[in-house]
């Protein structure tokens, strides 16, 4: 397969080490999720040349770029907070980039333009900054990164900074424009939704490196840390597996699960499976266990109610459950999960 990047991201600071591979074909789009401080943006600043690699390569197209300058890179970059020069009108933010490689001003301004109008903003050209909307200044930053006909776009959080009913119409439009893009893009942020919506490859990054990665659909089935749980919102625990039977935590919880599996596995299933009783339900469920209430959230249309004991879980009710449960901090709970949606695969 033809790649457009083939990376290793090796860069040392102080105690913190960066130590990520990374590839991507034509047409890609690639997210990289983590938390604060997993070093996603340090591996952006690298490809861009912002950041000296300690070690490693980047070869985009065939070619190393690792010893280029930034200049010298074909790099479109939106920043998290755009980054617009206040002093230019939207035309002529997005002709600097062309101006730059040396493009005569007339065809940077037409170029600049012909932009303008594939992001839908046309009329705006002569309007500065500080009088567009989040929405706008969003789409001129992506107008100016794409103008300078990268093969590699970098998206720093793009949507980060536009309120939620924004954001949805933005995402949309970004993700139509990203399917247009014959070069590779590189996508950081910490929303899940924006994640999911916009990539075709998720890699995850913790403490530097990479601990899960693969298509949006099997990370959100199958995440392997606490971090991806919460992430794609799964109760997720480790265990032993003899068949159906998972044996959980140090005190011998066990769980029957859909797949008959042998060995070290992963235990999932979402909030929204858990089920709460007062007193030990009637008949036999197979997933039971007795827990204490640890906290309340308010999450979506939902209440998330924190559950301690052997097994610390998460599990999602209704404001009229809640009510008609009567249940406040530190109250016993039993809770219980249908093996069907209790999922296991390999650790």
């Amino acid at each position: 397969m033809d790649l457009v990047i083939d990376a290793r991201l090796v860069v040392r600071q102080g105690a913190f080490t960066l130590d990520l591979a990374l590839t991507a074909a034509p047409g890609e789009v690639v997210a990289l999720l983590g938390p604060n401080g997993a070093g996603k943006t340090t591996a952006l600043r690298a490809l861009a040349g912002l950041t000296p690699l300690s070690e490693g390569h980047i070869d985009v197209d065939g070619k190393p770029w690792h010893d280029r300058p930034a200049e010298r890179r074909p790099v479109g970059v939106v920043f998290q907070d755009y980054l617009l020069f206040p002093h230019l009108s939207a035309l002529e933010n997005v002709a600097f980039g062309p101006r730059c490689q040396g493009m005569r001003r007339r065809e940077a301004r037409r170029l600049a333009a012909e932009w303008l109008d594939r992001v839908g903003l046309a009329d705006q050209a002569a309007r500065k900054p500080r009088t567009l909307s989040g929405g706008q200044a969003q789409r001129v930053a992506l107008a100016r990164a794409l103008a300078v006909r990268p093969r590699l776009l970098l998206l720093d959080e793009p949507l980060s900074a536009l309120d939620a009913h924004t954001r949805l119409g933005v995402r949309a439009r970004l993700r139509r424009h990203l399917a247009d893009f014959d070069g590779t893009a590189i996508l950081v942020t910490h929303d899940p939704l924006d994640a999911m919506a916009l990539a075709d490859r998720l890699v995850v990054i913790e403490n530097g490196s990479v601990v899960q990665e693969g298509d949006p659909a099997h990370v959100a089935r199958h995440p392997r840390t606490d971090y991806v749980a919460r992430l794609v919102g799964l109760n997720l625990y480790r265990g032993t597996a003899s068949g159906h039977t998972v044996a959980v935590g140090t005190e011998g919880v066990r769980f029957d699960a859909a797949e008959a599996l042998d060995g070290e596995v992963f235990l999932a299933f979402p909030p929204s499976a858990v089920a709460l009783f007062r007193t030990r339900p009637d008949g036999s469920p197979r997933n039971l266990w007795q827990a204490t209430v640890g906290g309340f959230e308010p999450h979506a249309d939902q209440i998330r109610i924190y559950l301690e004991g052997p097994v610390r879980a998460s599990a999602d009710v209704t404001p009229a459950a809640l009510a008609e449960l009567r249940l406040a901090e530190g109250d016993p709970v039993w809770a219980a999960v249908k093996a069907a949606e209790t999922h296991a695969y390999p650790a």
